[in-house]
């Protein structure tokens, strides 16, 4: 089968389960940032991008910190990318080519928050969005209410473009950010970082999640 044909078989497939998000990007000019042996990232040449869509009503539950509800949703959501990310890669497997799944939520890095790969940045250069100023990947449709995954490949696919998107003016993440780390120009790791270490604690939750800038970053299918 041909690159376009491939595409569209892997696509259809990580769509019946249950994913809302599919895009394939070009990733020779990022591999030097995976934390992967040189050999493995060197033998790859796409990023396939899942996404899952995440549940409004969860995240309506938000007000003025992060939940019970909303951790074990996002716990679940980062179990359900992993398992269509692994079928994913028994399918390519089963064609004879080479798939490396990366974990929805592996942090290998925490002072940096870094993974084994970027799924932002993937998903980026598959034309599923855009940074936000929330350093969160933006979707068209459903803005920053999703999760993400990777597969890496070495199957021929039709790779996507990036898309020439961008904010505009919209600032909801600004306004929302409980910890003052988003501006319109300028992102702030280290207070983000120390917001969700409070919130471990007083919310008695037991990831470094927030919720809030995505509670508020609405695609237009919200």
């Amino acid at each position: 089968m041909g690159k376009i044909e491939n595409y569209g078989k892997l696509k259809k497939f990580v769509l019946n389960e249950g994913m809302a998000l599919f895009g394939v990007a070009d990733i020779e000019q990022v591999k030097n940032d995976f934390q992967l042996p040189a050999e493995i990232a060197a033998k790859h040449t796409a990023g396939i991008s899942l996404g899952f869509r995440l549940s409004g009503s969860v995240l309506e539950t938000l007000s003025n910190a992060p939940n019970q509800i909303y951790y074990f949703h996002y716990q679940r959501t980062n179990l359900l990318l992993d398992h269509a990310a692994l079928k994913l890669t028994a399918l390519i497997q089963s064609k004879g080519y080479s798939a490396l799944p990366v974990p929805a939520s592996q942090v290998i890095h925490w002072e940096k928050q870094l993974g084994t790969v970027n799924h932002r940045e993937i998903a980026r250069l598959a034309g599923l969005g855009w940074y936000g100023r929330s350093n969160l990947l933006v979707t068209p449709d459903y803005g920053s209410q999703v999760r993400l995954a990777t597969v890496l490949t070495d199957m021929p696919l039709k790779f996507d473009s990036p898309l020439k998107a961008g904010c505009g003016s919209c600032e909801a993440c600004v306004a929302a950010c409980p910890s003052g780390a988003i501006s319109r120009d300028n992102f702030n790791l280290q207070l983000c970082r120390e917001k969700l270490k409070d919130f471990m604690k007083t919310e008695k939750i037991g990831q470094m999640i927030c919720g809030l800038c995505v509670r508020a970053c609405k695609g237009k299918k919200q």
